[in-house]
């Protein structure tokens, strides 16, 4: 039999050792941080809250200190698979990557200045032919093509850049930016080049948030990771749910989430918890570079659609809203 001050020390040990691992996860992403922590404090408040239940559907639901430490570590580690995800995948805030856009913006530097070359050669052209007879509306004409086409490049530029946000896709811009394929100018070496290549324009046509499937696919793939990192750990008996736990935290009850799309007799209690935590700390932070934080009764609403649609368990979101599981920080 374990000494009681022994066992305390190990827990001791092992509470250092997670923490250790949420901070150093934190430091390489400080987009989300204090997102695992938010989501566990959420999580233990409302499972705390079933517990209580003593009438309606939760009624039976009860965890002792053990399975509430295990929803805890479980919540706290539920992105730990997030350290397998490529850095540059990590940190997108747009649809293109940096890289990406500065070419294009380089790009029409070089078109606007071919132009304004061009603009001055035509000007030069006509003197040295004509002289200055003529030379008057001549050049009042050539301004206002010339301007024209300037003006033409800047909107060609606002359409990439309002393309580029995570936010849905403006009405006409995906055959705005097809055409734009189709639009030529000449390179150093004369040869003819699109304003857009046709990877920039499917990148620019994602047509909500800025990841195209196989990037959201990779993505997703954070949970695996995640599950297959918990799993290595000889868990405590008391503790041994917590892959499983965690694996499941972006699956639905309709079946419609990831990775192995279960639906709702599949999905244990405390994942559900943990899923109904996760979402209200994604949708409300403040820290997201790619979108801004949602007022907490809109979030609520959000989630209230989620549940009318089935996807998220309704008596666990409703004792959330009452018991105000989400004002623990």
């Amino acid at each position: 039999m374990t000494a009681p001050g022994v066992e305390e020390d190990a827990e001791r040990l092992f509470e250092g050792f997670v923490c250790s691992v949420v901070a150093l996860l934190e430091q390489r992403d400080p987009t989300t941080f204090g997102h695992m922590g938010r989501v566990a404090g959420m999580a233990v408040s409302l499972a705390q809250a079933a517990d209580q239940v003593t009438h309606g559907p939760l009624r039976d639901v009860h965890f002792s200190r053990d399975q509430i430490r295990e929803i805890r570590y479980a919540a706290l580690l539920h992105d730990i698979g997030m350290v397998a995800v490529r850095e540059q995948l990590l940190f997108k805030t747009r649809k293109l990557y940096l890289p990406d856009l500065a070419l294009i913006r380089q790009r029409v530097a070089f078109i606007r200045r071919t132009m304004e070359a061009e603009y001055r050669r035509q000007q030069v052209e006509y003197l040295k032919k004509e002289g200055m007879a003529g030379y008057d509306p001549f050049l009042q004409k050539l301004a206002a093509e010339h301007q024209e086409h300037i003006e033409e490049l800047d909107r060609f530029m606002h359409l990439v850049l309002d393309s580029n946000e995570p936010t849905a896709l403006p009405d006409g811009s995906l055959e705005g930016l097809q055409s734009y394929t189709e639009r030529y100018y000449e390179d150093l070496d004369g040869r003819q080049q699109p304003y857009l290549t046709d990877d920039e324009v499917r990148c620019l046509s994602i047509r909500q948030g800025c990841l195209d499937e196989s990037e959201r696919l990779e993505m997703e793939m954070h949970v695996a990771h995640t599950y297959g990192f918990l799993h290595q750990i000889p868990w405590r008996k008391e503790l041994a749910g917590i892959p499983l736990i965690a694996y499941g935290h972006h699956e639905k009850l309709d079946g419609s989430g990831y990775p192995r799309k279960l639906r709702g007799p599949d999905i244990p209690v405390q994942t559900r918890i943990i899923t109904i935590a996760d979402i209200f700390d994604a949708l409300t932070a403040s820290d997201r570079p790619y979108k801004r934080a949602v007022p907490i009764p809109l979030a609520l609403d959000i989630m209230a659609e989620e549940v009318k649609a089935g996807m998220l368990d309704a008596d666990l979101f409703k004792l959330f809203v009452e018991s105000k599981a989400f004002e623990v920080t």
